[in-house]
């Protein structure tokens, strides 16, 4: 992360990439885990946090609330989902389906929040070589 909070944005950015990485890795292990018994899906949970955090602010402003967020203390955290719930006899809670769905809608999110540092640093870097 970077130091300062004129980059905050980046570093919600980078948390949130993190997050997500974390989230493609759980859901590749529920995918992993679809025919041992017992198993429960495990999800994870990021965004909530953040707009908790972002909704904290005094300011209209969503950039201004990103500028003051404290960052740090936004994490992604595992649980596991619907642990009573169980869509077959030997207890296990996967859906093939639903956990391909949500990886490729976690992938594109991932990507998109990729696009979105790298567009900020090219702003930065235009910035830097006008001065």
């Amino acid at each position: 992360m970077i130091g300062s909070n004129a980059y905050n944005y980046i570093n919600v950015l980078t948390k949130a990439a993190d997050a997500s990485w974390t989230r493609n890795e759980i859901l590749t292990n529920n995918l992993a885990n679809v025919d041992t018994p017992g198993y429960k899906r495990k999800d994870v949970t990021f965004q909530s946090y953040l707009m908790q955090e972002l909704a904290s602010g005094d300011s209209t402003s969503l950039r201004t609330r990103i500028n003051d967020a404290d960052v740090s203390n936004i994490n992604a955290t595992v649980y596991t989902d619907l642990s009573t719930l169980s869509y077959r006899l030997d207890g296990n809670n996967v859906d093939v389906d639903t956990e391909n769905v949500e990886l490729a809608s976690n992938q594109l999110y991932y990507q998109t929040v990729l696009d979105t540092i790298n567009h900020q640093f090219a702003m930065l870097k235009a910035a830097m070589q006008r001065s």
